[in-house]
């Protein structure tokens, strides 16, 4: 095992672009890898292009007559087929659809690839995390399902037991999908109520089919939630089930638009306690999955003030060298995110909220709180299952 972390990253990622009008706007992505650059975390960390997803790994997960259409769609744009979620409002078809998407999906493979060989400990891709694209069908802005195909991947490698923690202020529901039956995976998804918020999946009783009851774990936040009741959430279900699941391998999505700027949905978390769970997510993975840890990105529309800062300070859990939340932000990048987007750029690494705290769990439930009611319910639901106390 090497030690050193990987930053998959391939400029052509950034042509992942469903135009001008649409929220997933790409220079988030430029952005993060830049002030990644400002703050010399490259030279901390291998970076790394992998190839594209080719069809056969496509096809760990998705139907072929979907990649079909996704291929058909890229060459001619106007002619997408929306019975696949293709040129819809959500998922406007582009020219090189296909091979832009394979790119992101072909950067998770890869991570994945070198954390299960032993030439990487933790592996970053903060493009990926697009993981509401189903088997046979594009959604919410995602057109291949990364994480479910680095996950795919492991299993074919001979993971006997991946664990998947997504963080995203919307529900995981194509992961959770793609390993519904599949007892092998454990995927945890921390996301705003369904009834206030896209996909309108996610809820606490969803616990895997038959054949992998428990393997599918939802917690479903009120609208609203901040720091101190996100945090609660996390540490009263995540660290005891993966304790328990001890996988071979840690994935994890790190949407940021679970913070209060962001201008999709309903919580109010901020950077400082986004930046928590990271951390926390780095030592749960170093407690019970021999340190093995793939990092995505996801969702997040804040794409200046809030996006390049929580992937940045991911990308520096990962390499090693964590970024303390009060260092001040290298000005040239201010420089370039003025120029960039006529945006004043923050000039801080924290939103003023570090250290951020919260109740444990065990500090006692209270019957009257709504966020205590989402996560006993979610206890309720599922540690049985797995022979845990609820």
């Amino acid at each position: 095992m090497s030690g050193r972390a990987q930053l998959m990253w391939d400029e052509a990622v950034t042509g992942y672009d469903f135009g001008p009008d649409h929220p997933m706007d790409p220079v988030r992505l430029d952005l993060t890898r830049r002030l990644v650059d400002a703050f010399g975390l490259d030279r901390d960390m291998e970076v790394v292009a992998a190839k594209a997803a080719g069809e056969s790994t496509l096809r760990l997960v998705h139907r072929e007559d979907y990649v079909e259409a996704v291929k058909a769609a890229s060459v001619d744009p106007g002619a997408a087929d929306q019975s696949y979620g293709l040129g819809t409002m959500d998922d406007p078809a582009f020219e090189r659809m296909h091979e832009v998407s394979a790119l992101i999906a072909g950067q998770s493979v890869g991570a994945a690839e070198a954390v299960w060989r032993g030439d990487a400990l933790h592996a970053v891709n903060f493009a990926g995390g697009l993981h509401h694209a189903m088997p046979g069908g594009a959604s919410g802005f995602c057109i291949y399902n990364d994480a479910s195909l680095a996950i795919a991947r492991l299993l074919e490698l001979g993971a006997s037991r991946v664990a998947y923690v997504d963080v995203d202020v919307h529900h995981g529901d194509g992961v959770q999908a793609a390993f519904w039956e599949d007892p092998r995976v454990l995927t945890i998804s921390l996301h705003e109520h369904p009834r206030t918020l896209f996909p309108q999946t996610g809820w606490p009783e969803e616990t895997g089919a038959d054949s992998a009851e428990g393997s599918a774990v939802n917690v479903a936040l009120p609208a609203g939630t901040g720091d101190a009741g996100w945090l609660r959430a996390f540490h009263a279900v995540v660290p005891e089930l993966i304790a328990d699941f001890r996988p071979d391998v840690l994935v994890t999505q790190h949407g940021a638009d679970t913070h209060f700027e962001d201008p999709l949905a309903h919580l109010a978390v901020s950077l400082d306690a986004q930046r928590a769970v990271q951390v926390a997510c780095h030592e749960l993975a170093h407690a019970y999955a021999g340190g093995k840890w793939i990092a995505l990105g996801g969702g997040g529309y804040a794409v200046v003030d809030v996006v390049p800062r929580s992937w940045t300070h991911l990308v520096g859990i990962a390499a090693g060298r964590e970024i303390e939340p009060e260092a001040m932000i290298p000005e040239g990048w201010r420089q370039e995110v003025f120029a960039r987007t006529r945006q004043l750029a923050p000039a801080r690494m924290t939103d003023g909220r570090w250290p951020v705290s919260f109740a444990e769990w065990d500090a006692g439930y209270d019957p009257a709180d709504r966020l205590d009611q989402a996560v006993l319910a979610t206890r309720r639901a599922v540690f049985p299952l797995r022979g845990l106390l609820a």
